[in-house]
Protein backbone atom coordinates (compact mmCIF):
# COMPACT_ATOMS: atom_id res chain seq x y z
CA UNK A 1 0.00 0.00 0.00
CA UNK A 2 1.56 3.39 -1.09
CA UNK A 3 1.49 6.03 1.23
CA UNK A 4 -0.90 8.45 -0.14
CA UNK A 5 -3.60 5.16 0.30
CA UNK A 6 -1.96 4.83 3.86
CA UNK A 7 -2.63 8.60 4.67
CA UNK A 8 -6.13 8.64 3.14
CA UNK A 9 -7.34 5.18 5.07
CA UNK A 10 -5.87 7.05 8.12
CA UNK A 11 -7.70 10.27 7.55
CA UNK A 12 -11.32 8.01 6.79
CA UNK A 13 -10.52 6.23 10.17
CA UNK A 14 -10.07 10.30 12.20
CA UNK A 15 -12.89 11.49 10.55
CA UNK A 16 -15.57 8.48 11.62
CA UNK A 17 -13.98 8.95 15.31
CA UNK A 18 -14.71 12.42 14.97
CA UNK A 19 -18.27 11.57 13.55
CA UNK A 20 -19.06 8.92 16.16
CA UNK A 21 -17.90 11.18 19.10
CA UNK A 22 -20.16 14.58 17.59
CA UNK A 23 -23.18 12.06 17.36
CA UNK A 24 -22.51 10.69 21.05
CA UNK A 25 -21.63 13.99 22.88
CA UNK A 26 -23.54 16.32 20.88
CA UNK A 27 -26.56 17.08 22.95
CA UNK A 28 -24.69 16.92 26.12
CA UNK A 29 -21.63 19.82 25.29
CA UNK A 30 -24.50 21.49 24.08
CA UNK A 31 -26.45 21.86 27.32
CA UNK A 32 -23.09 22.36 29.02
CA UNK A 33 -22.44 25.29 26.73
CA UNK A 34 -25.67 26.66 27.26
CA UNK A 35 -25.75 26.06 31.02
CA UNK A 36 -22.19 27.13 31.44
CA UNK A 37 -22.79 30.09 29.91
CA UNK A 38 -25.83 30.94 32.26
CA UNK A 39 -23.65 30.22 35.00
CA UNK A 40 -20.95 32.52 34.35
CA UNK A 41 -23.29 35.66 34.83
CA UNK A 42 -24.60 34.42 37.68
CA UNK A 43 -24.66 36.84 40.24
CA UNK A 44 -25.86 39.68 37.32
CA UNK A 45 -28.79 37.13 36.59
CA UNK A 46 -29.95 37.02 40.17
CA UNK A 47 -29.66 40.38 40.69
CA UNK A 48 -31.43 41.31 37.92
CA UNK A 49 -34.50 38.90 38.62
CA UNK A 50 -34.55 38.48 42.63
CA UNK A 51 -33.44 42.43 43.14
CA UNK A 52 -35.68 42.61 46.46
CA UNK A 53 -34.23 39.47 47.49
CA UNK A 54 -30.57 40.54 47.45
CA UNK A 55 -30.66 44.10 47.86
CA UNK A 56 -30.55 45.62 51.41
CA UNK A 57 -30.76 49.77 52.37
CA UNK A 58 -27.35 50.24 53.31
CA UNK A 59 -26.13 50.29 56.86
CA UNK A 60 -24.06 50.95 59.63
CA UNK A 61 -23.67 48.00 61.60
CA UNK A 62 -24.12 44.13 61.18
CA UNK A 63 -26.74 42.62 64.33
CA UNK A 64 -25.54 39.68 65.71
CA UNK A 65 -25.91 36.31 63.28
CA UNK A 66 -28.02 34.79 65.79
CA UNK A 67 -30.62 37.31 65.36
CA UNK A 68 -30.69 36.78 61.65
CA UNK A 69 -30.86 33.40 62.16
CA UNK A 70 -34.04 33.11 64.33
CA UNK A 71 -35.67 35.95 61.87
CA UNK A 72 -34.74 33.58 58.97
CA UNK A 73 -36.65 30.40 61.23
CA UNK A 74 -39.45 32.00 62.22
CA UNK A 75 -40.33 33.22 58.65
CA UNK A 76 -39.73 29.54 57.66
CA UNK A 77 -39.45 27.26 60.32
CA UNK A 78 -36.81 24.67 59.82
CA UNK A 79 -32.94 23.80 60.55
CA UNK A 80 -30.41 26.22 59.80
CA UNK A 81 -27.18 24.92 58.07
CA UNK A 82 -25.20 27.48 57.07
CA UNK A 83 -25.36 31.20 57.00
CA UNK A 84 -23.53 33.28 54.18
CA UNK A 85 -22.14 37.22 55.13
CA UNK A 86 -22.11 39.77 52.37
CA UNK A 87 -19.06 41.87 51.75
CA UNK A 88 -21.08 44.50 50.34
CA UNK A 89 -22.67 46.72 52.51
CA UNK A 90 -26.07 46.65 50.58
CA UNK A 91 -26.61 43.13 50.17
CA UNK A 92 -28.62 40.87 52.43
CA UNK A 93 -26.99 37.86 54.01
CA UNK A 94 -28.27 34.13 53.08
CA UNK A 95 -29.78 31.72 55.74
CA UNK A 96 -29.92 28.19 54.40
CA UNK A 97 -32.65 26.53 56.00
CA UNK A 98 -34.34 23.07 55.58
CA UNK A 99 -38.06 22.83 56.25
CA UNK A 100 -39.68 19.46 57.76
CA UNK A 101 -40.90 18.66 54.66
CA UNK A 102 -40.48 20.50 50.84
CA UNK A 103 -36.85 21.36 49.65
CA UNK A 104 -34.00 23.16 51.44
CA UNK A 105 -34.56 26.76 51.27
CA UNK A 106 -32.32 30.16 50.92
CA UNK A 107 -33.63 32.77 52.93
CA UNK A 108 -32.72 36.50 52.49
CA UNK A 109 -32.01 38.62 55.49
CA UNK A 110 -31.33 42.37 56.12
CA UNK A 111 -28.17 42.31 58.08
CA UNK A 112 -28.75 45.84 59.60
CA UNK A 113 -32.41 44.67 60.74
CA UNK A 114 -32.97 41.30 60.35
CA UNK A 115 -35.59 41.86 58.24
CA UNK A 116 -36.53 38.58 56.05
CA UNK A 117 -36.66 39.72 52.65
CA UNK A 118 -38.05 36.47 51.21
CA UNK A 119 -36.73 32.84 50.22
CA UNK A 120 -36.59 30.55 47.46
CA UNK A 121 -35.51 27.07 46.64
CA UNK A 122 -32.22 27.58 44.17
CA UNK A 123 -33.05 24.69 41.85
CA UNK A 124 -35.87 26.35 40.40
CA UNK A 125 -34.44 29.54 39.88
CA UNK A 126 -32.45 29.66 36.36
CA UNK A 127 -28.81 29.93 38.37
CA UNK A 128 -29.45 27.35 40.26
CA UNK A 129 -31.10 25.09 37.60
CA UNK A 130 -28.16 25.33 34.78
CA UNK A 131 -25.73 24.99 37.72
CA UNK A 132 -27.24 21.33 39.04
CA UNK A 133 -27.56 20.34 34.75
CA UNK A 134 -23.70 21.95 34.69
CA UNK A 135 -22.76 19.20 37.45
CA UNK A 136 -24.45 16.38 36.84
CA UNK A 137 -27.90 16.66 34.97
CA UNK A 138 -29.65 16.61 38.36
CA UNK A 139 -29.40 12.63 38.14
CA UNK A 140 -27.25 12.41 40.88
CA UNK A 141 -23.28 10.16 40.34
CA UNK A 142 -25.01 9.07 37.34
CA UNK A 143 -25.77 12.38 35.69
CA UNK A 144 -21.78 13.32 37.31
CA UNK A 145 -20.51 10.27 35.19
CA UNK A 146 -22.27 11.19 32.26
CA UNK A 147 -20.76 15.15 31.89
CA UNK A 148 -17.55 13.63 32.51
CA UNK A 149 -17.73 11.56 29.90
CA UNK A 150 -18.91 14.10 27.72
CA UNK A 151 -16.27 16.42 28.67
CA UNK A 152 -13.71 13.42 27.89
CA UNK A 153 -15.40 13.10 24.38
CA UNK A 154 -14.62 16.53 23.61
CA UNK A 155 -11.32 16.50 24.10
CA UNK A 156 -11.26 13.59 21.63
CA UNK A 157 -13.27 15.88 18.81
CA UNK A 158 -11.09 18.66 19.52
CA UNK A 159 -8.07 16.58 18.49
CA UNK A 160 -9.47 14.62 15.56
CA UNK A 161 -10.87 17.76 14.57
CA UNK A 162 -7.87 20.02 14.39
CA UNK A 163 -6.28 16.81 12.47
CA UNK A 164 -9.15 16.92 9.88
CA UNK A 165 -8.79 20.98 10.12
CA UNK A 166 -5.27 20.70 9.31
CA UNK A 167 -4.39 22.56 5.97
CA UNK A 168 -2.75 20.21 3.14
CA UNK A 169 -3.59 21.23 0.14
CA UNK A 170 -5.24 24.89 0.33
CA UNK A 171 -3.87 27.69 2.64
CA UNK A 172 -4.26 29.45 6.01
CA UNK A 173 -6.24 31.95 5.01
CA UNK A 174 -9.14 29.59 4.17
CA UNK A 175 -8.58 27.39 6.77
CA UNK A 176 -9.28 30.34 9.48
CA UNK A 177 -11.95 32.17 8.13
CA UNK A 178 -15.09 31.05 7.08
CA UNK A 179 -16.24 31.37 3.00
CA UNK A 180 -18.53 33.82 3.19
CA UNK A 181 -20.03 33.55 0.11
CA UNK A 182 -20.15 29.50 -0.61
CA UNK A 183 -23.52 28.21 -0.62
CA UNK A 184 -24.92 25.39 1.17
CA UNK A 185 -22.78 22.46 2.51
CA UNK A 186 -19.73 24.30 1.65
CA UNK A 187 -20.43 27.82 3.62
CA UNK A 188 -21.13 25.21 6.86
CA UNK A 189 -17.99 23.18 6.63
CA UNK A 190 -15.23 26.38 6.51
CA UNK A 191 -17.81 27.55 9.65
CA UNK A 192 -17.31 24.84 11.25
CA UNK A 193 -14.07 24.34 10.61
CA UNK A 194 -13.03 28.60 11.30
CA UNK A 195 -14.74 28.45 14.32
CA UNK A 196 -13.46 25.20 15.90
CA UNK A 197 -9.90 26.68 14.88
CA UNK A 198 -10.36 29.78 17.06
CA UNK A 199 -12.08 27.97 19.59
CA UNK A 200 -10.40 24.65 20.40
CA UNK A 201 -7.45 25.80 22.28
CA UNK A 202 -10.38 27.57 25.10
CA UNK A 203 -12.75 24.55 24.88
CA UNK A 204 -9.58 22.08 25.86
CA UNK A 205 -8.63 24.80 28.81
CA UNK A 206 -12.57 24.95 29.84
CA UNK A 207 -12.34 20.53 29.59
CA UNK A 208 -9.33 20.48 31.69
CA UNK A 209 -10.44 23.38 34.16
CA UNK A 210 -13.89 21.37 34.71
CA UNK A 211 -12.76 17.92 35.06
CA UNK A 212 -11.38 18.12 39.01
CA UNK A 213 -14.82 18.39 39.83
CA UNK A 214 -15.78 15.45 37.96
CA UNK A 215 -16.25 12.30 40.33
CA UNK A 216 -14.07 9.61 38.43
CA UNK A 217 -10.93 11.87 37.11
CA UNK A 218 -11.39 14.19 39.96
CA UNK A 219 -11.04 12.02 42.83
CA UNK A 220 -8.16 10.26 41.13
CA UNK A 221 -6.24 13.25 40.48
CA UNK A 222 -6.75 14.47 44.45
CA UNK A 223 -5.33 11.23 44.91
CA UNK A 224 -2.56 11.57 43.17
CA UNK A 225 -1.61 14.58 44.22
CA UNK A 226 -1.38 13.63 48.17
CA UNK A 227 1.95 11.39 47.94
CA UNK A 228 3.45 14.14 46.10
CA UNK A 229 2.70 16.62 48.57
CA UNK A 230 1.13 18.50 46.02
CA UNK A 231 -2.41 18.54 47.39
CA UNK A 232 -3.73 19.72 51.10
CA UNK A 233 -1.50 19.93 53.65
CA UNK A 234 0.07 17.08 55.66
CA UNK A 235 -1.11 18.66 58.94
CA UNK A 236 -4.63 17.52 57.67
CA UNK A 237 -3.67 13.84 58.41
CA UNK A 238 -3.37 13.74 62.30
CA UNK A 239 -6.43 11.86 62.83
CA UNK A 240 -6.11 8.27 63.91
CA UNK A 241 -9.21 6.93 63.05
CA UNK A 242 -10.62 7.67 60.02
CA UNK A 243 -12.54 10.75 59.90
CA UNK A 244 -15.67 12.70 57.84
CA UNK A 245 -14.60 14.60 55.31
CA UNK A 246 -14.50 18.69 54.23
CA UNK A 247 -16.55 17.50 51.47
CA UNK A 248 -19.29 16.20 53.39
CA UNK A 249 -20.06 18.39 55.96
CA UNK A 250 -19.12 21.87 53.78
CA UNK A 251 -21.23 21.66 50.67
CA UNK A 252 -19.16 24.48 49.17
CA UNK A 253 -15.84 23.96 50.15
CA UNK A 254 -12.53 24.62 48.12
CA UNK A 255 -11.65 21.74 45.83
CA UNK A 256 -8.83 20.98 47.70
CA UNK A 257 -10.28 20.51 51.14
CA UNK A 258 -13.26 18.31 50.20
CA UNK A 259 -11.23 15.24 50.64
CA UNK A 260 -9.03 16.35 53.83
CA UNK A 261 -9.88 15.04 57.12
CA UNK A 262 -12.90 16.98 58.92
CA UNK A 263 -11.45 18.25 62.42
CA UNK A 264 -13.99 17.26 65.13
CA UNK A 265 -15.21 19.16 68.61
CA UNK A 266 -13.14 18.00 71.70
CA UNK A 267 -15.28 15.68 74.21
CA UNK A 268 -12.92 17.48 77.14
CA UNK A 269 -15.35 20.56 76.46
CA UNK A 270 -18.55 19.09 77.47
CA UNK A 271 -20.82 19.33 80.46
CA UNK A 272 -19.52 17.53 83.65
CA UNK A 273 -23.26 15.49 83.23
CA UNK A 274 -22.92 14.36 79.37
CA UNK A 275 -24.43 17.06 77.96
CA UNK A 276 -22.56 18.94 75.25
CA UNK A 277 -22.86 23.11 75.61
CA UNK A 278 -22.28 24.60 72.24
CA UNK A 279 -20.47 28.20 72.68
CA UNK A 280 -23.24 29.58 70.14
CA UNK A 281 -22.72 31.36 66.69
CA UNK A 282 -22.09 34.88 67.91
CA UNK A 283 -19.02 33.30 70.21
CA UNK A 284 -17.53 31.83 66.80
CA UNK A 285 -18.28 34.61 64.24
CA UNK A 286 -16.23 37.14 67.27
CA UNK A 287 -13.76 34.04 67.44
CA UNK A 288 -13.42 34.10 63.44
CA UNK A 289 -13.31 38.35 63.72
CA UNK A 290 -10.06 38.21 66.16
CA UNK A 291 -8.92 35.81 63.33
CA UNK A 292 -8.94 38.42 60.66
CA UNK A 293 -12.81 37.48 59.31
CA UNK A 294 -15.47 40.34 59.42
CA UNK A 295 -17.53 39.57 56.80
CA UNK A 296 -17.82 38.07 53.19
CA UNK A 297 -17.44 34.21 54.44
CA UNK A 298 -19.76 31.14 54.27
CA UNK A 299 -20.72 29.87 57.62
CA UNK A 300 -21.14 25.97 58.01
CA UNK A 301 -22.90 24.43 61.20
CA UNK A 302 -21.69 22.18 62.95
CA UNK A 303 -23.22 18.68 62.11
CA UNK A 304 -23.68 16.13 65.08
CA UNK A 305 -21.66 16.06 68.49
CA UNK A 306 -18.41 16.36 66.72
CA UNK A 307 -19.36 18.58 64.42
CA UNK A 308 -17.52 21.95 64.20
CA UNK A 309 -18.34 25.48 63.02
CA UNK A 310 -16.60 25.80 59.34
CA UNK A 311 -15.76 29.21 57.93
CA UNK A 312 -14.98 29.41 53.65
CA UNK A 313 -13.84 32.47 52.38
CA UNK A 314 -14.06 32.02 48.71
CA UNK A 315 -12.28 35.38 47.02
CA UNK A 316 -12.85 35.55 43.08
CA UNK A 317 -9.17 34.97 43.63
CA UNK A 318 -7.70 31.75 44.93
CA UNK A 319 -5.02 33.61 46.66
CA UNK A 320 -7.71 34.74 49.51
CA UNK A 321 -9.21 30.92 49.68
CA UNK A 322 -9.26 30.78 53.42
CA UNK A 323 -10.87 27.32 55.89
CA UNK A 324 -11.48 27.94 59.46
CA UNK A 325 -12.72 25.23 61.88
CA UNK A 326 -14.12 26.60 65.13
CA UNK A 327 -14.67 23.94 68.18
CA UNK A 328 -17.95 23.81 69.04
CA UNK A 329 -17.84 23.50 72.65
CA UNK A 330 -14.30 25.82 73.42
CA UNK A 331 -14.81 28.19 70.53
CA UNK A 332 -11.16 27.64 69.88
CA UNK A 333 -9.67 27.53 66.23
CA UNK A 334 -9.09 23.96 65.34
CA UNK A 335 -8.17 24.24 61.75
CA UNK A 336 -7.03 27.51 59.09
CA UNK A 337 -5.80 26.40 56.17
CA UNK A 338 -5.44 29.28 53.05
CA UNK A 339 -4.08 29.26 49.71
CA UNK A 340 -0.50 29.55 50.45
CA UNK A 341 -1.08 26.04 52.48
CA UNK A 342 -2.23 24.38 49.79
CA UNK A 343 0.53 22.16 47.45
CA UNK A 344 1.65 23.37 43.48
CA UNK A 345 -1.40 21.15 41.77
CA UNK A 346 -3.86 22.24 44.20
CA UNK A 347 -2.65 25.30 43.67
CA UNK A 348 -3.17 25.12 39.86
CA UNK A 349 -6.04 23.99 39.94
CA UNK A 350 -7.91 25.93 41.95
CA UNK A 351 -6.28 29.18 39.69
CA UNK A 352 -7.63 26.99 37.04
CA UNK A 353 -11.47 26.80 38.94
CA UNK A 354 -11.64 30.50 39.06
CA UNK A 355 -11.04 31.39 35.36
CA UNK A 356 -12.63 28.32 34.80
CA UNK A 357 -16.14 30.58 36.07
CA UNK A 358 -15.12 33.63 34.67
CA UNK A 359 -14.45 35.31 38.33
CA UNK A 360 -10.41 35.95 38.18
CA UNK A 361 -10.18 39.25 36.53
CA UNK A 362 -13.53 40.40 36.12
CA UNK A 363 -15.81 40.98 33.30
CA UNK A 364 -13.19 40.12 30.63
CA UNK A 365 -12.50 37.08 32.28
CA UNK A 366 -16.27 36.23 32.09
CA UNK A 367 -16.45 37.88 27.75
CA UNK A 368 -13.40 35.47 26.85
CA UNK A 369 -14.78 32.25 28.42
CA UNK A 370 -17.98 32.85 27.16
CA UNK A 371 -16.41 32.56 23.52
CA UNK A 372 -15.60 28.72 24.08
CA UNK A 373 -19.66 28.26 25.04
CA UNK A 374 -20.52 30.13 21.77
CA UNK A 375 -18.38 28.22 19.67
CA UNK A 376 -19.53 25.06 20.77
CA UNK A 377 -22.95 26.03 20.14
CA UNK A 378 -21.86 27.44 16.60
CA UNK A 379 -19.90 23.63 16.22
CA UNK A 380 -22.92 21.63 17.61
CA UNK A 381 -25.29 23.26 15.32
CA UNK A 382 -23.01 23.69 11.69
CA UNK A 383 -22.07 19.83 12.65
CA UNK A 384 -25.69 18.92 13.13
CA UNK A 385 -26.86 20.25 9.80
CA UNK A 386 -24.01 19.13 7.89
CA UNK A 387 -24.78 16.02 8.98
CA UNK A 388 -28.54 15.71 8.25
CA UNK A 389 -27.77 17.49 4.99
CA UNK A 390 -25.34 14.32 3.83
CA UNK A 391 -26.75 11.78 5.32
CA UNK A 392 -28.91 9.10 2.82
CA UNK A 393 -32.51 8.86 4.17
CA UNK A 394 -33.10 6.49 6.47
CA UNK A 395 -29.43 5.65 7.39
CA UNK A 396 -26.83 6.76 10.23
CA UNK A 397 -24.53 8.10 6.86
CA UNK A 398 -21.25 7.93 8.85
CA UNK A 399 -18.12 7.90 6.62
CA UNK A 400 -16.95 4.63 5.52
CA UNK A 401 -14.95 2.30 7.80
CA UNK A 402 -11.40 1.84 6.93
CA UNK A 403 -9.64 -1.65 6.43
CA UNK A 404 -8.92 -3.17 9.70
CA UNK A 405 -5.49 -2.51 9.66
CA UNK A 406 -6.31 1.26 9.91
CA UNK A 407 -9.09 0.63 12.46
CA UNK A 408 -6.60 -0.97 15.38
CA UNK A 409 -3.95 1.69 14.75
CA UNK A 410 -6.42 4.27 15.41
CA UNK A 411 -8.09 2.06 18.42
CA UNK A 412 -4.34 1.79 19.44
CA UNK A 413 -4.21 5.87 19.37
CA UNK A 414 -7.37 6.52 21.54
CA UNK A 415 -6.99 3.88 24.05
CA UNK A 416 -3.54 5.35 24.92
CA UNK A 417 -5.43 8.88 25.43
CA UNK A 418 -7.62 7.07 26.98
CA UNK A 419 -5.76 6.12 29.92
CA UNK A 420 -5.66 9.59 31.53
CA UNK A 421 -8.98 9.66 31.28
CA UNK A 422 -10.27 6.57 32.60
CA UNK A 423 -13.88 6.61 31.49
CA UNK A 424 -12.82 8.04 27.85
CA UNK A 425 -11.05 5.02 27.44
CA UNK A 426 -13.55 2.49 29.06
CA UNK A 427 -16.14 4.21 26.61
CA UNK A 428 -13.50 4.02 23.66
CA UNK A 429 -13.44 0.45 23.83
CA UNK A 430 -16.93 -0.10 23.86
CA UNK A 431 -17.48 2.42 20.98
CA UNK A 432 -14.46 0.20 19.07
CA UNK A 433 -15.86 -3.02 19.94
CA UNK A 434 -19.67 -1.57 18.60
CA UNK A 435 -17.98 -1.14 15.52
CA UNK A 436 -16.15 -3.40 14.75
CA UNK A 437 -17.52 -6.40 16.32
CA UNK A 438 -21.44 -5.76 15.48
CA UNK A 439 -21.52 -2.74 12.76
CA UNK A 440 -19.26 -4.04 10.68
CA UNK A 441 -20.27 -7.66 10.89
CA UNK A 442 -24.03 -7.60 11.06
CA UNK A 443 -25.43 -6.39 7.51
CA UNK A 444 -28.85 -4.67 8.81
CA UNK A 445 -26.60 -2.45 11.34
CA UNK A 446 -23.90 -2.07 8.30
CA UNK A 447 -26.79 -1.14 6.05
CA UNK A 448 -28.20 1.16 8.27
CA UNK A 449 -25.15 2.75 9.31
CA UNK A 450 -23.43 3.52 5.55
Amino acid sequence: MSATARQRGFYRSVWRWHFYAGLLVMPLLLMLALTGAVYLFHDEIEDAVHAPLRFAPQRRADLPLSQLIDAARAAYPGTVTRIDLPSDPRRTAQVFVTPAQGEPLRVFVDPGSARVHGAFVYTRTLVGFADTMHGSLMLGRFGDALVELAACWALLLVATGAYLWWPRERGWRDALWPRWRARGRAFWRSLHASVGAWTAALIVFLVLTGLPWAGVWGELLRAGLQPLGWGYPAEHRHHAAPAPRVGAAVVDAPWTLRDAPLPASHAQHRGHHGGARDVGIDAVARTLAANGLRGDYRLSLPRGADGVYTAVVYPDRPQGQRTVHVDRYSGAVVGDTGFADYGLGAQAVELGVQLHMGRYFGRANQLLMLLPCIGIVVLSASGAWMWWRRRPRGRLGAPPAPAPARLRTVAWIALACGIAFPLLGASLLLVYALDRLLIARVPRWAAFVH
